[in-house]
């Protein structure tokens, strides 16, 4: 794609076809200011543009054949629309439109879309609640399992690895579970794009086994954002059928920018990978030791790995617990962007996440340790953190008593929060980042969620989604 992108400027192409800006000749000098010239040079049509009219030149089928010989996978299928259309593929894939699909239920709100779409009737696993950290780890083995004996009809399965926090799942005995019994296994690693570069990172999903793998190069990668990748291996998944679920969900206009970021990454790693992430891991891990030093502040990783927890952790997150400084981590989170003009990637009732990346260098790390100093020294002038009402696991656990999409299409009303409990939601709710909802459509609401959910509001929780974001009034099912 990058080479193909190289010849058209310098065959001086022009089009008379969208985008109606014409490579930036049209666009507004103070939009190219401050969005760039270049920006505009490289959006071009990708069909009867960037490739001729039938596509003959196979830019793209070529980028796609040589990411998935880099990460070893059968099938690589490039997304403009994110990891967000990328699973949701995969689902309507799998389950096809009335199937049952089993779940972790700490799964983001992309599989909820991809619920809602499909009219698949989630099989849910309980993820491994953390009820001291208050924290979702990945499904062990021996929950998928008893995930199958409770419901073997189900299509396949889903899990979450690596999650927000940087907890991996051990996806080679989850895939030989699900493989015993000749069913896919799809993994949302969309926090793993770098995982198959270098040996000292988690285990890569289609090296343990995984049927389908979706990662998100602009996470963890060098894309930009909305670039996504799915991979495919084996002969569980039609890989055409998978491809043209996609195509339903896909833009007609890919962006040829996207295109061409994620192909050039994955030529970037396929030349440096292990030297670039090697020097990332190295950095964050002088970043863990110099911030754990910190007086109030504790880098989580012996906690987040064990039997009752994770298989392994990807160290280039690093989660910070700041509660002993007297302040949440959405106190932090606010304080840090403010005052340091630092903006942390997780924000909780007690911690803090920063991700790190191959980009990262001395320079950007020691801004990050000198700005959390800065924190710990602020800290005592900050007013005491609004308490939240976080249950216990099992008040988190809400009843599915219909599907999702008959749930979010059924005739609704808007009640006071008080006046939900106990109905079924016709909306999600959903803390964010990270984006794992709370409410799901056609869960039975209950007061210790409602409770948790307003208060975490007043702490400084985000819920982007729900009709009324003040949560005054939940969307229910009449």
């Amino acid at each position: 794609m990058l080479d193909a992108l190289a010849e058209y400027h310098q065959l001086h192409r022009y089009g008379f076809t969208p985008p109606g800006h014409r490579q930036g000749r049209g666009a507004d000098p103070r939009v190219r200011e401050v969005l760039g010239a270049d920006a505009f040079r490289d959006d071009v049509l990708a069909s009867a543009g960037l490739d001729d009219r039938t596509s003959s030149g196979g830019y793209l089928q070529r980028a796609e054949e040589l990411m998935a010989d880099a990460v070893g996978a059968e099938h690589a299928f490039f997304s403009t629309c994110g990891s967000s259309l990328s699973v949701k593929a995969a689902m309507l894939a799998v389950g096809g439109h009335d199937g049952h699909l089993i779940l972790g239920r700490d799964a983001h709100k992309s599989v909820v879309a991809g619920l809602i779409f499909s009219g698949l009737q989630p099989c849910w696993m309980r993820p491994q609640w953390d009820a001291r950290l208050h924290i979702a780890h990945p499904p062990s083995p021996e929950r998928v399992a008893q995930a199958w004996e409770r419901y073997p009809h189900a299509a396949g399965a889903l899990i979450v690895s690596p999650t927000p926090y940087g907890t991996c799942a051990d996806i080679r005995a989850i895939a030989e579970i699900c493989h015993e019994r000749d069913k896919p296994l799809i993994v949302d690693e969309a926090w793993g794009a770098h995982l198959p570069f270098h040996d000292d990172l988690p285990t890569w999903a289609m090296d343990a086994g995984a049927d389908v793998c979706v990662v998100s190069v602009h996470k963890m990668g060098a894309g930009f954002e909305q670039g996504s990748v799915f991979h495919v291996q084996g002969q569980r998944i039609d890989f055409p059928h998978l491809s043209a679920c996609a195509d339903l969900l896909m833009t007609t206009s890919p962006n040829v920018l996207l295109y061409a970021a994620i192909d050039g990454w994955r030529r970037q790693m396929v030349e440096r990978g292990t030297e670039l992430l090697g020097g990332a891991l190295e950095l964050a891990g002088r970043l863990r030791q110099a911030i754990d030093e910190l007086p109030g502040m504790h880098v989580l990783e012996n906690e987040l790995i064990g039997a009752e927890a994770s298989n392994d952790l990807d160290r280039l997150q690093i989660f910070i617990d700041i509660s002993a400084l007297g302040i949440s981590g959405y106190q932090g989170a606010d304080w840090l962007r403010e005052h340091e003009r630092i903006d942390m990637h997780l924000s909780d009732h007690a911690r803090i996440t920063a991700t790190m990346s191959m980009a990262d260098d001395d320079s950007s790390g020691e801004r990050l340790v000198e700005a959390l100093r800065r924190l710990v020294d602020a800290a005592r002038d900050l007013p005491d953190p609004k308490p939240i009402k976080i249950p216990d696991p099992p008040g988190l656990e809400l009843e599915t008593v219909i599907r999702p999409r008959d749930a979010f299409f059924s005739q609704f009303e808007d009640v006071k929060a008080k006046d939900a409990v106990g109905r079924i939601a016709a909306e999600q709710i959903t803390p964010y980042p990270p984006g794992i909802p709370v409410i799901l459509p056609g869960e039975r609401i209950n007061q210790q969620v409602v409770e948790y959910l307003q208060s975490g509001l007043e702490a400084g929780m985000t819920l982007p989604d729900p009709a009324d974001p003040s949560l005054k009034t939940i969307r229910v099912k009449h």
